[in-house]
Parts: C-alpha cells; sequence; structure tokens
C-alpha cells in the first residue's frame, strides 16, 4: 500500500468515526459530562481530518485535479475556522477578546480568501456547485469579522459563547457530511452516484444546517428584551 492510500485508508476512518461522535453529541443532554467526552472526541477527529485532508488535497492537484484540490483544501478551511470557534468559544466563554484573537482573525481571512477563491474557480468551470457553496465560506469570513469588529456587543450578550460553540459544530457538520456522501459514498456504494446525489451531497448537509442554527437559535440565543409598557403609556397620555 502506498503513503497516500494509507493517508485515505486513515481518513475514510477517523470519518467515520467523526459522523459517529457528531451524531452521538447531537443527541446526548447538552452540558452532560458524556456530552463534553464525546464532543471532545469528535473535535478530535475533525483534527484528524484536517491533517489527513491537506496532503490529499496537494495530491489532487499534482496530478492534475484542480477541481477536487480545491474542494479538498476549501473543506480544510471551513472545517478549521469550525473546529477552533467551536472549541476555543468553550475555552474562552468568559473572555472575548481572547476568543477573538489573532488565530480567529486569521481564519476569518482564510475562509474570505477561499470563499472567494473557489467561487472564482466556479465561475471559470461552469461550476454551480462551486459557485454556490463558496458561500459557506464568505459567511464563515463575515461573521468572524463581525464579531471581531463588534466584541463588546458580543460580549453583552448572555451566553455568547454557546452560540458561537455550537455554531462552530454545525459548520464542522457541514463539512463532515458533505465530504462521506460527495466522497465516501460514491465509493461505497458506486451505483447510486450521479448528479442528483452531487447536489445532495453539496447542498443538502448546507441546508440542513441552516435549519438547524434557525431552529437552535429560537432556543437558546438571547431574545431582545421589551420596552415596558406604563412609560409608554404614560408617555401617551
Amino acid at each position: 500500500m502506498s503513503t497516500y492510500s494509507t493517508i485515505v485508508a486513515i481518513h475514510g476512518s477517523i470519518g467515520a468515526f467523526a459522523l459517529l461522535t457528531f451524531w452521538l453529541a447531537a443527541f446526548l443532554r447538552k452540558g452532560s459530562p458524556l456530552h463534553r467526552r464525546v464532543g471532545q472526541a469528535y473535535l478530535l477527529a475533525m483534527t484528524g481530518i484536517i491533517a489527513t485532508a491537506t496532503p490529499m488535497a496537494w495530491h489532487a492537484y499534482s496530478i492534475g485535479k484542480p477541481v477536487m484540490a480545491a474542494f479538498l483544501g476549501y473543506l480544510v478551511v471551513i472545517t478549521a475556522t469550525g473546529v477552533w470557534g467551536a472549541w476555543r468559544a468553550i475555552r474562552d466563554k468568559h473572555d472575548v477578546v481572547r476568543f477573538t484573537g489573532p488565530i480567529y482573525v486569521a481564519l476569518g481571512v482564510l475562509s474570505l480568501l477561499s470563499g472567494l477563491g473557489v467561487l472564482a474557480l466556479g465561475y471559470r468551470v461552469g461550476s454551480p456547485l462551486l459557485m454556490g457553496f463558496s458561500a459557506v465560506g464568505l459567511f464563515a469570513a463575515y461573521q468572524t469579522f463581525d464579531r471581531r469588529l463588534h466584541r463588546a456587543r458580543l460580549a453583552a450578550q448572555p451566553r455568547w459563547w454557546l452560540e458561537a460553540h455550537y455554531t462552530g459544530m454545525l459548520g464542522n457538520g457541514i463539512a463532515t457530511h458533505i465530504a462521506f456522501l460527495a466522497i465516501g459514498l460514491p465509493r461505497l456504494m458506486p451505483s447510486i452516484s450521479g448528479s442528483t446525489l452531487n447536489y445532495v451531497a453539496w447542498f443538502g448537509p448546507v441546508l440542513v444546517a441552516v435549519i438547524a442554527k434557525i431552529l437552535i437559535d429560537r432556543r437558546w440565543k438571547p431574545k431582545p428584551k421589551s420596552k415596558p409598557v406604563a412609560p409608554l403609556l404614560a408617555t401617551a397620555n
């Protein structure tokens, strides 16, 4: 077995473990010791995904597959951004300045550049998939810069770190499921590969993550305080 084949095998094994721990963490009671342990295992697995996907992206580029290389490299960037954000949101829950430090900003810059790069590549090769998927990195960059520029506003929000944590985990989930559906599943079951699966693999996880974030935000994101009614009535009189 070649070095590249070994890396691919390790990457696939880690990916399967990441899928398992992602859904275990999702269903376990939030904040429980088991949820934290499984979540940590998932983030460690995602770190392994990043480490193995990087040489895979370079290999794809070296053998003349720039689109595949861009896809893998882009996944590395958005995954690293999500992993860092989800992990540091918990570690830095009492320090917004530290959370939005240099590494956080650097990942935002990488998300912006890679998102623009994938958008340009998609336009060049005529791929709606690449152009549409570039929105994930561009949104991650926008969110990073918005948090960095408005740190005081962020710190004033109750449990800001919780929203940052689950947003990062949802971003990780997008990368995990896209990689499985677009790369892993067709290899396991070649008979179901095709253009339909390709679109579902790329945009299905994004759509599910957006819906999940909306629903989770309704429960956990702080709601604006309503103005007292009595003073308003007194002013009107």
